[in-house]
């Protein structure tokens, strides 16, 4: 049973131990690795997915590498890390978390002195930052309840909860907290490609942990909204930039544009480490997804032979389509050239 507290990616006895998120919602099936080359191929190939849990399985990436490292000096197990920090890095560009997570680690692994000392470091580092995530996320989820009133029937597109990250969530950590608040909450579920996120994690994860939830296909948000089936919106991030465009699971878009044209608050939830104030919204790479996602189910073609494919897995959500942005430190809202600053802040 998937519940709130069970852990998405764990370091236990030198060893990753991850939920095989492909499996779901037919199996829950727990994979270890002991190798960050695996780590690396768990991150591309979505056995873990959701920015925070991705930028917490790099940091353990890294554990991983300075444990495999033969290095005796300083300098040699630096150089085995960065060779590693690459690999790692190289199978989510979009996900800033993941390049946060890598960061991190690689500056703490600076601050050593000896080979052994900065294989502690880097251990016991990617150890705290994953209990960080869980007290992350309950006081976004705290920050974001009160945006949220009883009866409310939310809408929430991808899985942005205790299964993208370490535990509790973002975007469903809001949920969580609204309902632990004492307010009656209703979910709508979308889909959502690729891999049908939505319907496999969320929909799972949100019944499994009794709440009153219902799917919907990706094409039947303006249905749901022209119908007064959905009061409010959360959803989760990737990427946010300082001018406030998100970046998103593909149809986060269409989500906000619909939201929007139905007066209805779209919100997004994610930790300040989602928030990249370098990149500028234009410069972000959008990764492109296989095409035999979109021309089959499994091993059914459902498309004629030899068609092009457009599959972008993530799309931007310019600042005036969001009502807030949700995080640890507070809510930001427009203008977020002003108000995404002052949370950092908030943060020293």
């Amino acid at each position: 049973m998937i519940d709130s507290s069970l852990r998405t990616v764990e370091w236990k006895n030198n060893k990753v131990i991850m939920i095989e998120q492909t499996k779901l919602p037919n199996e829950l099936i727990f994979v270890e690795y002991d190798d960050f080359n695996q780590v690396a191929n768990a991150i591309k190939t979505l056995i873990v997915r959701g920015a925070p849990a991705i930028g917490v399985s790099g940091a353990f990436g890294l554990g991983l590498a300075a444990l495999q490292s033969k290095a005796t000096t300083k300098e040699e197990i630096l150089s085995d890390l960065e060779k590693a920090r690459k690999i790692l890095f190289a199978t989510r560009p979009t996900a800033v978390n993941l390049g946060w997570g890598l960061e991190k680690i690689m500056n703490v692994a600076k601050t050593g002195e000896t080979a052994e000392q900065i294989r502690e470091l880097v251990i016991s580092t990617a150890k705290k930052m994953a209990d960080e995530d869980i007290e992350i996320n309950k006081a976004m989820g705290k920050n974001g309840s009160v945006l949220f009133d009883d009866n409310d029937t939310i809408m929430t597109h991808c899985n942005a909860g205790a299964l993208a990250t370490v535990a509790y969530g973002t975007a469903l950590g809001v949920i969580r907290a609204t309902r632990e608040s004492g307010k009656n909450v209703k979910v709508i579920a979308t889909e959502t490609r690729p891999i049908q996120q939505g319907s496999r994690l969320t929909a799972f994860e949100l019944k499994h942990d009794g709440f009153d939830v219902s799917l919907v296909p990706d094409t039947a948000v303006g249905y749901s909204m022209a119908n007064r089936l959905v009061n409010k919106v959360v959803v989760g991030a990737d990427r946010i930039v300082k001018t406030g465009h998100v970046f998103n699971k593909i149809g986060t878009y269409q989500v906000a544009t619909m939201a929007k044209q139905h007066g209805i608050p779209f919100y997004v939830a994610a930790p300040l480490s989602t928030i990249d104030l370098e990149t500028k919204a234009d410069d972000v790479i959008i990764e492109m997804r296989k095409g035999s996602e979109v021309t089959g189910i499994g091993e059914k073609k459902t498309a004629p032979d030899d068609i092009g494919v457009i599959n972008p897995a993530f799309d931007m959500t310019p600042p005036e389509l969001i009502s807030g942005i949700i995080t640890e430190k507070g809510v930001a809202t427009a203008p977020y050239e002003e108000s995404i600053p002052k949370l950092f802040q908030a943060n020293n």
